[in-house]
């Protein structure tokens, strides 16, 4: 496997014990305690994977997630929580994470959901276009008329299968298992938190539709 993984747990213990698990499937891991110190290793090298607490010392990690996209690192940003409230889920989503996992957890989970990430990432050099939008999905670029939009990996994934079948009314199963999986067991507003992203990075006019009970469809608006 031999992926780099930046990990910033400030609990020594528990990172220790996700460090010697993922060590023994061939993960490299790199330990940080402080989103500080999680950043200062990410200046100096991009990991393939962040593994991030949201509970930090200093810094907290949806300001150190945010801090991370705005700075360019496309990677995929799996965030901890101790906390299982929607509000504080959707806030790391809204920073720029791709996932996240509640503590406690099965380690087995936390494997699948780095697996299910990792296997978005594509080498595969073309650009999807669909009206003013054109999507590369190799340097996962977005522009819209010619101007950049900041995206994550996961909307980057949602928009990509969005664009696969422009004008087609794709279900809310259909869109969840091509992103997610099928066995991640995301909440159920998390399809709608990340449409909802799309739409307001993409800006007018509108090209995302909801079809009400169904699911969502990409088109041009008929003046």
């Amino acid at each position: 496997m031999n992926k780099d993984i930046l990990l910033i747990e400030d609990d020594v213990e528990f990172a220790d014990y996700l460090k010697r698990g993922l060590g023994y499937v061939d993960y490299h891991v790199r330990l940080a305690s402080s989103a500080e110190d999680g950043l200062d290793i990410l200046n100096q090298s991009q990991p393939d994977f962040i593994i991030l607490d949201i509970t930090l010392p200093g810094m907290d990690g949806i300001v150190a997630c945010r801090y991370m996209r705005e700075i360019g690192y496309i990677g995929p940003i799996l965030m901890l929580t101790a906390r299982n409230a929607i509000p504080d889920r959707v806030n790391g989503l809204d920073a720029g994470a791709d996932d996240y996992l509640v503590k406690p957890f099965a380690f087995e989970e936390l494997l699948a959901r780095m697996d299910a990430l990792l296997r978005r990432t594509t080498d595969v050099n073309f650009t999807i276009t669909f009206a003013d939008l054109e999507l590369n999905k190799s340097l996962y670029t977005v522009r819209r008329a010619g101007i950049p939009v900041s995206m994550t990996k996961t909307e980057y994934d949602l928009l990509a299968f969005l664009l696969k079948s422009p004008e087609r009314i794709l279900t809310r199963q259909e869109l969840v298992a091509e992103v997610w999986g099928t066995d991640t067991g995301i909440a159920d507003n998390i399809l709608d938190v990340y449409i909802s992203r799309l739409r307001r990075k993409l800006g007018d006019p509108p090209l995302i539709h909801t079809q009400y009970g169904v699911g969502y469809t990409l088109k041009e608006e008929i003046s």
